[in-house]
């Protein structure tokens, strides 16, 4: 197996889909008997583990919790067959550096389309498409400088290719999920310790304003269904939701950060998932619900076209449009059954197993 160094400017202790990915292609990796190091920014709030390196860190002033690594190539990481950047930033200009110094593959994926955060840094529209435009224009230099990009869905691959115009070969790549972990498993003692009842409709993740999630609470007001709302997680929009969700009238619970051992309960104690986020390049909580047979009502947009099978694992609604999110919750919940079968049926394609497999044939293709 090869040795690889991934460098990446989100890991452990932060909780997002990138973490995510990166921490279980890792332990894959590991488990196939490969080595996979990793740099990352640094937190006092996390004890690095063997083969993974944190370099020095600074808080991102406009988004909680996400840090600035600062460029560096820890004297550690050394030996190594592949170079994979998880981020076109700071470590990710590391781990170029360390590709071109000794003249070895260089592989980048694509996790997120940085330009659609620019709102976080200004309110000033003419502004923020200037910030979107030089985000874009970087992102297209870097990834150019890769033998291959991955990105986790063909939506996200067209986006490369025809809109930012990046002109390197192009993968794709399922992020993946632990199918071990996520996996249909009994919810009496989750119903108990949140005092759930009843029928339930959902979301968890971060709590972000890019993700559209008052649309949920909206949604679910206009439905009309005799579900209750719960929202896992938290991040910055937790206090507008829990405002929205009092002013709609609709009976939403806040359960905030979710121990990773009980989101398999979450997910399974749901009869639909909603997710009106169109900022995603996959959505890897759509999978995750998946895996534990929850369909999924998804955004038209962006990858959540893709991850979302529009009557086999879930529906789809258009953009803004909270009637059809409505309507497209009561289909789900009146063909609940049946898409939950369907979603079960489909673990092993969606498998984290399944994405290394494909990861090695393109670390071994590049070589």
């Amino acid at each position: 197996m090869d040795a690889v160094a991934a460098f990446t400017d989100t890991y452990l202790p932060t909780v997002n889909g990138v973490t995510y990915t990166v921490k279980t292609w890792r332990d894959q990796w590991h488990a196939r008997g490969g080595r996979m190091d990793v740099v990352y920014p640094g937190s006092d709030d996390y004890t690095p583990d063997d083969g993974e390196y944190p370099v020095r860190s600074l808080p991102f002033p406009f988004y909680e919790g996400f840090r600035l690594g600062m460029p560096r190539i820890p004297d550690e990481v050394e030996d190594v067959d592949v170079v994979h950047a998880h981020t076109p930033f700071a470590l990710g200009l590391s781990g170029l550096r360390l590709a071109r110094r000794e003249d070895i593959p260089f592989v980048a994926s694509y996790h997120t389309p940085t330009g659609e955060y620019a709102s976080y840094i200004t309110s000033v529209e003419s502004v923020e498409d200037r910030i979107e435009g030089l985000s874009e224009r970087y992102e297209q230099w870097f990834f150019d400088h890769a033998d291959t990009v991955i990105t986790p869905s063909t939506v996200t691959k067209d986006y490369l290719l025809n809109t930012l115009g990046v002109d390197t070969d192009v993968t794709v790549i399922s992020n993946g999920v632990d199918t071990e972990r996520f996996r249909p498993v009994d919810t009496d003692a989750f119903r108990d310790k949140y005092d759930l009842d009843g029928p339930l409709v959902g979301y968890t993740g971060r709590h972000g304003y890019e993700k559209c999630l008052g649309d949920i609470v909206d949604a679910v007001a206009e439905a009309d269904v005799d579900a209750t709302l719960v929202f896992g997680g938290d991040g910055p929009a937790r206090e507008s939701l829990e405002r929205r969700a009092e002013n709609r009238g609709v009976d939403a619970r806040f359960l905030g950060f979710l121990p990773r051992e009980e989101l398999p309960a979450f997910y399974s104690v749901l009869d639909a998932f909603l997710f009106p986020s169109p900022v995603e390049t996959q959505g890897i909580v759509a999978l995750e619900a998946n895996a534990c047979g929850t369909p999924v009502v998804g955004v038209n947009s962006g990858a959540l076209a893709d991850t979302v099978e529009d009557g086999v694992t879930g529906y789809h609604f258009a953009p803004g449009d909270i009637d059809g999110f409505a309507a497209a919750t009561r289909r789900t919940l009146a063909e609940r059954e049946t898409l939950s079968e369907n979603c079960l049926a489909s673990r092993e394609k969606i498998s984290v197993g399944h994405a290394v497999d494909e990861l090695a044939a393109v670390y071994e293709r590049v070589r």
